[in-house]
Formats: structure tokens, sequence, C-alpha cells
């Protein structure tokens, strides 16, 4: 049994009851606890009774991580460096919308895929998230800016530090917990896992009744421009993973998601987009274009609006296309730059 109760079902919460000769309502108050309200620790579990907190709270800890720093940017986006139980970090960055917001959460702390335009590729991978530190981050943020699934539109977006599909069990586990109804109750249309084309896990991931929507980091017009992008190419080809998502069981309401990073000079121009409309033909697909978001020690350059705008053009008239307009990247809080900076800018 695992010393922190986020991550916890309902059947593990209920077999520990047991173990502790608690009856199985007990189970319930502490799910309810910890996934529905919220509570920042288990002291705040007021409907157990005293002498069951002081023994959870001896033999346990929510798993709730310590806020080390917070980042404000100018449109509202916050990114918070977490700090968790063996004393390493990831972030976590709240977006604030109109009529929804978003939580954008890591998976890993690192990351293993050395995609060239990504600071979070630079740390490497230091190790996998637990389904609790996962499902933690979502919580934390959350209580901190009164976040409630239930009365106002909340999106999870796994496309923090990490690739989801290569920490699957922990992934797929958290899912199953933040769509609980009976906990945070956050809908699997408003959920969505990112990742750079693990073709094996995507055919595993859709195996899964509870889970998020997908969306796969194209990023590239062919296969040698994507190798040079991404390196995870070498392994998972292009050619594979594109008949993976032509093949993957969409449900009636859902469409595959496909990301693209525009980079100047590099994969914007205009016989790169009619590329795409054919790579991305017969896949009921919609494209985001995420115009490259610079960090430190990346070499790359971000497309004047006008290239951005014709690419756009060019792609939509094929396919859905929208572009990502960028979120707190004066903090470094936008797509592609967590890397635990400790300075905003």
């Amino acid at each position: 049994m695992e010393d922190a109760l986020i991550g916890q079902e309902l059947g593990e919460l209920t077999a520990l009851a047991a173990a502790l000769e608690e009856p199985a309502y007990r189970a319930r108050q502490i799910y309810r606890g910890l996934y529905r309200e919220r509570l920042s620790g288990i002291d705040r579990i007021s409907t157990l009774p005293r002498k069951l907190r002081e023994t959870l709270e001896r033999d346990f800890t929510s798993g709730l991580p310590a806020v080390e720093k917070r980042f404000d940017a100018a449109d509202g986006t916050a990114r918070y460096l977490l700090r968790l139980a063996d004393g390493k970090s990831i972030e976590a960055v709240f977006i604030p919308e109109a009529a929804r917001d978003t939580l954008c959460i890591s998976t890993q702390v690192g990351c293993p895929v050395d995609c060239r335009f990504c600071l979070t590729a630079a740390m490497g991978l230091e190790r996998n998230l637990t389904c609790g530190e996962i499902v933690a981050q979502a919580l934390t943020l959350a209580r901190l800016h009164a976040l409630e699934a239930r009365e106002r539109g909340l999106n999870i977006v796994m496309m923090g530090m990490g690739e989801p599909l290569l920490n699957l069990d922990a992934v797929m586990k958290a899912t199953r917990l933040l769509a609980d109804p009976q906990g945070v109750a956050i809908s699997q249309r408003r959920m969505t896992v990112s990742t750079a084309g693990i073709a094996s896990r995507i055919e595993e991931f859709a195996r899964h009744d509870v889970r998020a929507k997908l969306a796969v980091s194209l990023n590239a017009s062919n296969e040698e421009q994507r190798l040079r992008l991404m390196p995870i190419t070498k392994k998972y080809r292009l050619g594979e993973l594109l008949e993976v998502c032509r093949n993957y069981p969409l449900r009636p309401w859902e469409w595959l998601m496909f990301e693209y990073v525009l980079l100047k000079g590099v994969n914007d121009s205009d016989r790169d987009a009619r590329d795409v409309t054919r790579l991305l033909a017969n896949i009921k697909c919609k494209v985001n274009l995420i115009p490259f978001n610079p960090g430190p020690g990346i070499d790359f350059e971000t497309p004047a609006a006008a290239r951005v705008e014709a690419f756009h053009k060019i792609v939509m008239a094929a396919m859905p296309c929208f572009v990502r307009q960028p979120r707190g990247r004066d903090i470094f809080a936008a797509c592609g730059q967590l890397k635990r900076t400790a300075q905003p800018s």
C-alpha cells in the first residue's frame, strides 16, 4: 500500500479501511475529502473521527506537493514549481479563459524524448510520476484557484513535463480518478493527453474505456524533417505513426488532434502546409498550429504572424485547423518552455 492517499481509488481506500478495522463508509469519506472537496490535508477531513485522522496522519501522507514558487504572467496565466516528497520538482500551469479554465500538468520529472525545440527535453528524464503525483497537481491548482468542474468548464491537458505514454499505467489510473463523477468530475471530453508519437503505446492507450482525448505532436511535413526535429522518429517512423492514427478507434464525438510547432524557415512554408494536408488526409482530425515559444539555448525562431496565417489558411482549406495563442510566454509557462526555470525572464 502506498503511503500517499492521493492516487488511491475507492477500492484501495476500502481495503485500507478494512485493514484499520473501520467500516467501508470511512473509505468513501476519505475519497470525498481528497478528490471532491480537495482538502489540503488529512486533518481537514472533518467527517472522520479524530482518532482515525491521527492514525492516518501518522502512517500516511495526503500526497500533495509543496508549492515552492509561483510565477504570474501578464495574461493571468500562473506557473507553479511544485516540490515532490523526494525533493524533486515539477511544473504545472493554470490558464484562465473567458468560458473555461485549463490546467496543464506533468507526467514525468523531465522528459526522455529529445525534441530539438523543447526546453523540457534538455533536462532528460529523472523519473516517472506516480498516479498520485499526477492527480495531486490538478487538485492543488484547483484548490488554489477555487475551480469546480461541476460549475464551470475545466480542462486538463497532460502536456507539461514528460511523455505521458511512457508512463501509461499511472496516466490511465490518474485519468480514471480525475474523471470519476463522485470525485473531481472532469469529463473525459475535457482531458487531453499529448504524445510525441509512441505508436505501440497509442494502440494500448486506445484499448482503455476511460481515456482522455489524444493529441499527437507531428511538427514536420515529411519523415526527414521530423527525424531532424524529433529523433524519436528513428524508432517510431512517421509512416507507422500515421497508420496507427488512421486506425485509432475514435469515439462518436471525438477528433484526433495533431499538434504542429511552427519553426521559422524550417517547417513553415506553403509547401510544408500542403504536405501536412496530404499526410493527414483520410484521418478525422484537427490541426493545432503552435508558433514556436522561444527559450534559452534553443536555436529556433518564431515565424512572423503573416507566415503563420498563410500556413493556417492552406491547412484550414483541407481540415479543421486553429492557431494556439501563446499563454504565459513571459514567465516560461507556454508550450515547450517548462524547465523548472527559477526566474520568469
